[in-house]
């Protein structure tokens, strides 16, 4: 049982990534959940907080509506796991990205659920070959 970090980074600019990581998700039959609201530089100073120049953290949220639907119509105990982000952010004038990935085994553990870590492996294992085509 374990969890552990998917780590990937590209000379892409944030917005060119993001991009290509949109098209690349659509190709797997995801969609960009938070277009308007990935920024957290926005999110952040809406509530007041400033923060340092250059901050430039994307938290992507990735969707599957007809998908997810599905998968939550046959257990709501599901809904814990399903949103998934992608992170997004510069360090080193490279663009880094990261996803957080749940081995089938606490999935299990987590939610009580016959067909659900198989499910949810598979859909971490497409969110990780569309980030990798966008990179």
């Amino acid at each position: 049982m374990s969890a552990d970090v998917f780590h990937a980074e590209t000379e892409k600019s944030i917005a060119d990534f993001i991009k290509d990581l949109g098209k690349a998700m659509a190709m797997q039959g995801f969609m960009i959940h938070n277009d308007d609201r990935m920024e957290m530089v926005h999110h952040f100073g809406h509530h007041g907080v400033e923060l340092a120049k250059g901050f430039d953290l994307h938290m992507v949220q990735i969707c599957a509506p007809k998908k997810s639907a599905q998968s939550l119509m046959e257990n709501l105990e599901r809904a814990v796991l399903l949103p998934k982000y992608i992170v997004v952010f510069s360090k080193n004038s490279t663009t880094q990205v990261r996803m957080l990935q749940i081995s089938k085994d606490l999935v299990a553990e987590l939610v009580a659920d016959a067909e659900f870590p198989e499910m949810h492996e598979a859909v971490c294992e497409s969110l990780i070959s569309a980030i990798k085509d966008a990179l």
